[in-house]
């Protein structure tokens, strides 16, 4: 038990860092067009993502896949921008409108993507066997799931707030969040190490 909250604590971090916004980012852009009413197709894209997130890992922690990391630390914000972008040209239609095998297709490409973000850190703390390495990456993989409903829950008070108390229509509120995460996106780009 002990070990699995070392993993499953290492996961809400990874999320939950403060420091490392890229992912709270990328889920906000996710996030923009949906409600609470939204849930059943929030959590299936919120389960994507740890899932793609996590396969990414385990193909790393497997050797199967190595990426070079400036390549993968450009790639994602390129996802959150991508995704923003979407949401910016979409404003105000209703989310259930897309067909949701394309949107799931996308959510578990970028989680791929984010998970190859974070692989070479991962193997460097994990210790062991490529086989005793497995139960703590799905461990870590639930610890990351946990953190992103914690951050979807509080980007949907927030949206319903703004939305009901504040009068914003939910065309306004994909607008000014998408905008939002656009301008946070772009100096990350700009100022990535591919550039250099």
């Amino acid at each position: 038990m002990q070990e699995f909250l070392i993993y499953f604590n290492m996961g809400l971090k990874h999320v939950l860092d403060i420091g490392a916004y890229d992912h709270i980012l990328f889920l906000i852009a996710l996030m923009i067009p949906y409600a609470f009413k939204d849930w059943q197709r929030v959590l299936l894209l919120v389960s994507l993502f740890t899932i793609g997130h996590t396969l990414a890992l385990f193909l790393s922690v497997f050797g199967i896949v190595k990426i070079q990391v400036n390549v993968v630390e450009f790639l994602i914000p390129i996802t959150i921008l991508i995704t923003a972008i979407f949401h910016l040209f979409t404003a105000g239609k209703s989310g259930k409108k897309e067909s949701i095998t394309f949107v799931a297709l996308v959510t578990v490409f970028f989680g791929l993507i984010h998970g190859l973000g974070f692989s070479n850190y991962f193997n460097t703390i994990m210790v062991g066997t490529r086989a005793e390495k497995l139960v703590p990456l799905l461990e870590f993989a639930l610890g990351i799931e946990a953190a992103q409903i914690i951050v979807v829950i509080i980007v949907l008070i927030i949206a319903y707030i703004v939305q009901t108390v504040f009068r914003f229509s939910k065309r306004d509120w994909a607008l000014v969040m998408s905008a939002f995460v656009i301008g946070v996106v772009l100096p990350m780009i700009i100022q990535s190490e591919i550039f250099g």
